[in-house]
């Protein structure tokens, strides 16, 4: 459902198509599982349909349209790149937008076993986004900022886990996870111009193929600022002790965006945990599949590797 109320639906997607590209109605239809502010369906073998679902605002999907076609050709890993506008209409007043297809398997659902080759394509990838945007780039409402001025939201997910952290990682894990993030409260800020940023980097916004990365989707949050958040996808992200490796190749990181980037991996970590629990309680939203993630990556972040 949708925040109109309205069902999408296979038969749906194929009404929009026949309206607004009939070129395209004849192509295979086939829901993707997962997506929360938007819903993916498979449109034959080589695009996607994006349908904007819970997200108040199209912001994303115009974001996505705006800047993925600038961005793509630069970038080392396929991303999806938007081919076609669905405007809203009588049968379905969203925004909704055909792009490219990214194969491979969504890393909460898959694994990394080529741990160094992981770490040194994601720093590739980064390093070719993490390059000065221009002056009309978006800029972050609800993220981006010094992990300072993130403290509330930190809080929130902090408190409402706190008391199930020490059954997940190791004893003392709730006093060192503040440590955490107070050390990146304390550590200073960017001084750079402001560059590209996914800005949501997890294990659902990522693809694997063959035991490494393959593909980075949704960018609906990218904006210009501080290149840390991006940064702490190196614990998020990439299997335990490979996180020196990554820092060594991306090359361009100073101990006061390590820091950052640590602090905002483990505050991540706890909004993957919160997920996960909300889903095995049967919560709107929740993911029980990101529990497990979230809980990895904090440990992998409490051990600094």
């Amino acid at each position: 459902m949708t925040g109109t109320g309205i069902e999408i639906t296979a038969d749906l997607v194929r009404d929009l198509l026949r309206e607004q590209h009939p070129d395209l109605a004849g192509l295979a239809v086939r829901e993707v599982a997962g997506g929360w502010g938007n819903q993916m369906w498979r449109l034959g073998d080589e695009l996607a349909v994006r349908m904007q679902r819970m997200d108040r605002t199209p912001e994303p999907q115009l974001k996505e349209r705006r800047w993925l076609p600038v961005l793509a050709p630069r970038l080392p890993l396929p991303v999806p790149v938007p081919v076609r506008s669905g405007e809203p209409s009588e049968r379905f007043p969203k925004h909704w937008t055909v792009m490219t297809w990214v194969p491979g398997e969504p890393l909460d659902l898959g694994s990394i076993s080529r741990g160094y080759h992981a770490a040194d394509t994601l720093a590739d990838f980064l390093r070719a986004l993490h390059v000065e945007a221009p002056a009309d780039a978006p800029v972050a409402t609800d993220r981006g900022a010094h992990p300072r001025d993130c403290t509330d939201g930190f809080e929130n997910f902090f408190q409402a886990l706190a008391a199930d952290i020490p059954a997940d990682v190791p004893a003392d894990a709730a006093a060192d996870v503040r440590a955490v993030w107070d050390d990146a409260v304390a550590a200073g800020g960017w001084e750079g111009p402001p560059v590209w940023v996914h800005g949501d980097l997890h294990p659902a916004n990522v693809v694997v193929s063959d035991g490494t990365l393959s593909g980075v989707v949704d960018f609906g949050d990218l904006f210009a600022g501080d290149p840390a958040w991006d940064l702490a996808a190196a614990w998020v992200l990439l299997p335990a002790g490979t996180a020196a490796r990554f820092f060594e190749r991306y090359a361009r990181a100073d101990e006061a965006a390590i820091r950052r980037a640590r602090g905002l991996a483990a505050m991540k970590s706890l909004f993957l945990m919160l997920m996960g629990r909300n889903g095995d309680q049967g919560l709107p939203g929740g993911k029980p599949h990101w529990g497990p993630a979230g809980r990895a990556a904090l440990d992998r972040v409490l051990r600094g590797v």
